[in-house]
């Protein structure tokens, strides 16, 4: 009897197990439900006072706003009204309104416009005509003195919606004067509300107190303009206390909201905070069909709890034994490649080294088995290989190629490419890196060769055209953010061309080498260039020079070649000489300019040099002065 009741308790276990979780999954369904809907009044509320406190923060920030732009207008009608609208006063407060805007970002424009519509200020200070000018008849018709708040309009200079704040300023006599204009943008206020985002699909909207739209994140291009007036919040009489909350469906996306409104008590604004409500509810939902899911999980569990440990079993046996066929594999071919292959733990110590090793890095594979990996990389290029190490180890790469030096046993050191590759254990979990190295020191020297080819010039060693165009922009760039000088000098070998002819091409070489090697000797600080710009002409680059340390290096360089003493029959002076023409700048205080400015002006000045008779030095401002003396006379 108690080997019959054994077997049918045994026979009755599964049975008992599901019904004892079905009661279970009930329950907790129960339970859970329970709590989820008790949790959705809770959520609600919530959300309505974050965005209630949303709301205030922002209506308080759209208040200061136009009290920032309000205090600007005040002053300048004062100033209009007491000093009136004479040249020099709109001349003073053209600058006033233009430094004002550039100091405060969220001010778009500001501008006066007298009693008959014209603007006085120049249009570059405020987008000089809007596609609605209501405002100016406000004022022309109304002799109230306050702040009036108009739509939002679009500006004709840049096309954006900008939102108005304007006074009206009288004449001496009382009568109307004109305007000022200040104007806030909406794309301003609307990547402001950005920083308030309650949700994923959340908005922020600022709307005039009869229902246009101010600005909105998001999607502030598309709606912004757009009349509302018709809907509930300022048509139901229950909504139109100072503030509340509501829940509706949204005319401009119809999405169902839940929203909290704050009118201003100052503007004429109604600031409204709303959040999707399915997305606010989103969460509540999947707690619920979590616990369902996780309900029906269990009783799946019991079921097949077996049928998966058995799986695992057998494929843990059929990965042990891939693993060491693969093993295998990887021995052999990694044994037979002339690339070093080396396997890294976590520890970066050095578990596996291929007999390539000796040809690549001088060291046997054992000497290395247990070293550290990195031990031998290059201190200047040890942290771009750690990082990369570490990403492997953290699981944020998986592949990676990295070039770099290394310390060779019998040469001073080696360029290495290798390309790594996480490995991974069952799990999925990284256990290491394997690492195919090679030297490409060859390559390195090849690649070395040709960059140098590609700035240099051949035949005198100076750099070419090419390399002399791109330091001058990096030179201007720089001397413009150091607000520095920038000097130039344009060096011209004189009557070369005959001096080719008489003595012939590989004479007239080694005359250029020679020339290049005194304006090389010139070359004192890290910054300076001398290039050959073409044929027999050479440019010097000189960063932080002034025009008169420019001048001096130019008369050295002129000295100097003319003391060379090369033998020049066919010169007056029966030797080599250059002419030299210099000029200097602040690229910081000609910004119009560029960097061919610069080489025009010294090129200009080298001609001036050549047509007073060569063999001298001319500086930029002294050709001014010279075309200055030749058209006052």
């Amino acid at each position: 009897m108690n080997v019959v009741s054994q077997r049918v308790g045994s026979s009755r276990l599964p049975l008992r197990a599901a019904a004892f979780v079905v009661l279970t999954c009930v329950a907790i369904l129960s339970i859970s439900g329970w709590r989820e809907w008790a949790a959705r009044d809770p959520v609600l509320k919530g959300a309505e006072t974050e965005m209630a406190n949303v709301a205030r923060s922002l209506t308080q920030h759209a208040e200061d706003s136009l009290d920032l732009l309000d205090s600007g207008v005040v002053g300048v009608v004062s100033r209009l009204e007491m000093d009136g609208t004479d040249l020099a006063t709109i001349t003073k407060l053209r600058s006033l309104l233009e430094v004002r805007k550039k100091a405060i970002e969220r001010i778009h424009s500001l501008a006066i416009i007298d009693e008959h519509g014209n603007w006085l200020t120049s249009p570059g200070t405020i987008a000089s005509t809007l596609s609605d000018d209501a405002f100016f008849r406000y004022h022309q018709l109304s002799p109230k003195r306050e702040a009036h708040i108009g739509h939002t309009v679009k500006s004709l200079l840049d096309g954006e919606w900008v939102v108005t704040l304007s006074r009206r300023f009288n004449k001496p006599d009382g009568s109307f004067g004109g305007v000022v204009l200040a104007a806030i943008s909406s794309k301003y206020l609307s990547h402001f509300y950005e920083q308030f985002e309650i949700g994923r699909n959340s908005s922020v909207t600022l709307m005039h107190g009869d229902g246009f739209i101010i600005a909105r994140n998001p999607s502030n291009e598309q709606f912004v303009g757009r009349n509302v007036g018709d809907t509930p919040l300022f048509r139901d009489p229950s909504l139109q206390p100072p503030s509340g909350t509501s829940h509706f469906k949204s005319p401009l996306d119809g999405v169902e909201r839940v929203s909290f409104f704050k009118r201003s008590g100052r503007y004429p604004f109604v600031l409204l905070a709303t959040v999707d409500k399915d997305e606010l509810l989103a969460p509540w939902r999947a707690a619920a069909t979590s616990r369902l899911l996780y309900v029906l999980a269990l009783v799946m569990l019991i079921a097949v709890i077996g049928a998966v440990l058995v799986r695992q079993l057998q494929r843990g046996q059929h990965m042990a034994a891939a693993l060491v066929e693969k093993e295998a594999h990887f021995r052999l071919l990694a044994e037979g490649s002339s690339d070093m292959v080396t396997r890294i733990g976590l520890d970066e110590r050095l578990r596996y080294v291929s007999p390539s090793s000796n040809r690549v890095v001088g060291w046997r594979a054992n000497q290395l088995i247990g070293t550290p990996a990195l031990a031998g990389v290059h201190p200047e290029d040890l942290p771009q290989v750690q990082a990369i190490i570490d990403a492997m180890k953290r699981g944020e790469k998986d592949e990676a190629r990295v070039t770099y030096r290394n310390v060779h046993r019998q040469k001073s050191e080696v360029w290495l490419e290798s390309t790594m590759r996480v490995t991974r254990k069952d799990n999925g979990s990284a256990d290491g890196v394997v690492a195919i190295s090679r030297d490409i020191t060859e390559q390195k020297k090849l690649e070395t060769r040709l960059e140098t080819l590609a700035i240099e010039d051949s035949l005198t060693g100076l750099a070419n055209r090419r390399r002399f165009d791109e330091r001058l922009n990096e030179e201007w760039a720089r001397a413009y953010r150091d607000r520095s000088s920038l000097g130039l000098l344009m060096i011209d070998v004189d009557h070369f061309k005959s001096y080719n002819d008489e003595y012939g091409h590989p004479a007239g070489d080694a005359c250029l080498r020679v020339v290049a090697k005194i304006i090389a000797a010139e070359v004192q600080r890290v910054g300076d260039l001398a290039a050959r710009y073409g044929g027999e002409e050479f440019a010097m680059l000189l960063p932080n020079t002034d025009a008169a340390g420019c001048g001096r290096i130019g008369e050295r360089i002129r000295s100097a070649v003319r003391d060379a003493g090369l033998v020049h029959a066919s010169n007056p002076v029966a030797s080599v000489t250059v002419s030299v023409g210099g000029a200097a700048c602040r690229p910081a205080l000609e910004r119009t300019a560029g960097t061919g400015s610069l080489v025009e002006v010294a090129d200009r000045a080298l001609y001036a040099a050549k047509d007073a008779g060569r063999d001298r030095l001319m500086m930029s401002g002294e050709v001014m002065n010279l075309l200055l003396k030749a058209s006052g006379q």
